[in-house]
C-alpha cells in the first residue's frame, strides 16, 4: 500500500502515509528502510520551523517496479471468472 499511495504523488510526508494507511510508527518506518534499501523509495529527512520533517517519494525504479506490478495484477485478475461467489451469494462485477 505505500508504494500505491506514493505512485499516485509527486511526494509524500511521513504523517501522511501514517494516516492513509493507519500503520504504527514503526511498522511504516521498518517498511519505508526496506523500499530504500531496494531503491524504491527516496527519503529525505529535514526540519521545518525546527520541527523534524520525512518526506517520502517514489524514485524512478521504484516508478518502473510498481508499474511491473499492476501489470502482473492486471494478468492474474484477467484470469478471475467476472461472477464470484461472495458470502453464499452470487454476486455479478460491479453489483454489491
Amino acid at each position: 500500500m505505500i508504494m500505491t499511495q506514493l505512485y499516485v504523488v509527486e511526494s509524500a510526508d511521513f504523517l501522511f502515509l501514517l494516516n492513509q494507511l493507519e500503520m504504527t510508527p514503526g511498522n511504516l518506518s521498518s517498511h519505508l528502510s526496506k523500499l530504500e534499501d531496494a531503491g524504491y523509495v527516496h527519503i529525505v529527512k529535514e526540519f521545518i520551523e525546527r520541527k523534524p520533517h520525512t518526506a517520502l517519494q517514489l524514485t524512478k525504479k521504484g516508478r518502473i517496479a510498481f508499474m511491473e506490478y499492476r501489470k502482473n495484477l492486471k494478468q492474474v485478475l484477467s484470469g478471475v471468472p467476472k461472477n464470484i461467489e461472495v458470502e453464499g451469494k452470487l454476486k455479478k462485477e460491479g453489483k454489491k
